[in-house]
């Protein structure tokens, strides 16, 4: 756009110039200098132009995981996404989808976060040995928010299979549950065989997938409170001694690893098996931005030096500073702007009205970008209105987007009221009424009977009147009657 403002001006002060007359040789007429001057602009400004595309384009963080996610928490913005609708195993970032439906049933009146739950056998049938625990027993009483502090922060297995059996009445209904909740949130790629994330080939989801459990999720207050702590005791219990839970997200506590640790990381849930990798959900908050992560499948390398690199931690926090480093919230179209009119019918006071925003419109955009790079798409949902037309009725939309990326779709809206003129109204209800099929047929129907009436009189009428007027018969006889 620079690069076009640049050549008009160029264009104005140079081409224009009317010429002092004087022999021209071979090639030399007005053509050739106007294709001279254009080579001249295109060898100067080329290198302008590329420099200053090229300073738009975001470098790609090619995050080292099967499959990554990026998203604007304020706006649901797409940032960076890679096989983000590929089907994965979840291993224990299924318990976010647990956590929920327990935080929902809380929400419902069914449990309370201070009711006490007494562990049945069944929480513990076909746990895996090695798998994740906070060393619940069977018969120990937690309540339920505790459980869910041992479901998030440790990931205990029995934990999660105590909360389903207390919600969904068993294991198998629960999941029942859980399969249909991700249906509810347009999960497309996910069903689930088990509460916990035990490796089954049933039991799969998808980046995305996980982005939609977790953004409800977050709905619940107690959410974030719960799997963004570090570390917490648990009281005493009838069978246990008190419990001091550190958490399983290096993220947010070095007392398991060093070296991860990301200040502007909030929760939200690990998980790791050999078949599904190392798993992350997480979010982080910075300058007023707050995104949520996804990072499955991702690989512990152990370098030279012997100091190991569990990179679904690494490779988060630097996901995370890519988005902060390179998108900010722009105001891209204000309240005021009036973008487009559309015409307006049956009025005699106004025959078009403007079109703007309700609101300003921020997005988050590349920081590169300036709203002005931005392309505008209107699309108006009719040719014209027809008046009465109200203030603030939507009547089209614009797209707002750069090198193919759509950044916001906005709809527009009338600025004013338009009334319409009683006459014209009348005129077109009455064009309406006579353009009812139902309408048109009868007026030809009676069209046809008005012609077959005409015919009959034109026809039957000659033959009665042709010597005159006819004389109709006599009814009495005046003359003498003879006699017999």
């Amino acid at each position: 756009m620079k690069t076009r403002r640049f050549l008009s001006v160029f264009s104005f002060f140079n081409l224009n110039r009317p010429q002092p007359a004087r022999h021209r040789g071979p090639g030399a007429g007005p053509t050739a200098v106007l294709l001279l001057a254009a080579l001249l602009c295109s060898l100067l400004l080329s290198p302008m132009a590329l420099a200053e595309e090229a300073a738009k384009q975001i470098p790609d963080p090619a995050v080292d995981a099967r499959a990554a996610l990026l998203v604007d928490e304020k706006t649901g913005a797409v940032l960076y996404a890679k096989n983000e609708h590929e089907e994965l195993y979840p291993a224990s970032l299924t318990k976010i989808m647990t956590c929920l439906l327990v935080l929902r049933a809380v929400a419902e009146g069914k449990l309370s976060l201070d009711q006490q739950i007494t562990a049945p056998a069944e929480a513990f049938r076909n746990l895996d040995k090695d798998g994740s625990t906070a060393n619940i027993k069977v018969g120990e009483t937690l309540s339920v928010e505790n459980l869910l502090y041992c479901l998030m922060v440790v990931s205990a297995n029995e934990a999660a299979n105590i909360l389903a059996v207390t919600v969904g009445g068993d294991v198998d209904t629960f999941v029942d549950s859980m399969n249909a909740e991700a249906e509810k949130l347009g999960c497309k790629n996910t069903h689930f065989a088990n509460a916990i994330g035990l490796q089954d080939s049933r039991h799969y989801t998808s980046a995305w997938d996980l982005y939609l459990i977790t953004k409800e999720a977050m709905t619940h207050k107690a959410f974030m409170t719960i799997c963004d702590t570090a570390d917490i005791v648990i009281p005493a219990t009838n069978l246990s001694a008190e419990r001091h839970l550190y958490t399983t997200n290096y993220l947010l506590s070095n007392w398991r690893a060093h070296g991860y640790k990301y200040a502007n990381a909030h929760g939200v849930k690990t998980g790791s098996t050999s078949d599904a990798g190392h798993c992350l959900v997480s979010t982080a908050s910075k300058n007023g931005k707050a995104f949520i992560s996804v990072v499955l499948g991702a690989q512990r390398i152990v370098g030279s030096n012997g100091v190991a690199n569990v990179k679904s931690f690494s490779e988060t926090s630097r996901l995370f500073e890519w988005g902060f480093s390179n998108f900010s919230y722009q105001t891209v179209l204000t309240a005021n702007d009036m973008l487009a009119s559309m015409p307006v019918t049956l009025s005699k006071k106004a025959d078009s009205v403007a079109l703007h925003p309700t609101e300003d419109v921020e997005i988050l955009m590349p920081s590169a970008l300036q709203p002005e790079d931005l392309a505008r798409t209107i699309r108006f949902e009719k040719k014209s209105a027809e008046a009465p037309v109200k203030k603030g009725e939507k009547l089209a939309e614009v797209t707002l987007s750069y090198d193919g990326t759509v950044y916001a779709t906005v709809p527009l809206v009338s600025v004013a009221e338009v009334l319409p003129s009683r006459s014209l109204l009348i005129l077109h209800q009455v064009r309406i009424f006579f353009e009812k099929p139902l309408v048109r047929v009868l007026g030809v129907v009676l069209l046809l009977l008005i012609a077959a009436l005409v015919i009959w009189k034109i026809t039957v009428g000659r033959r009665r009147y042709r010597y005159g007027k006819s004389v109709r018969p006599q009814r009495g006889y005046h003359g003498r009657r003879r006699p017999f």
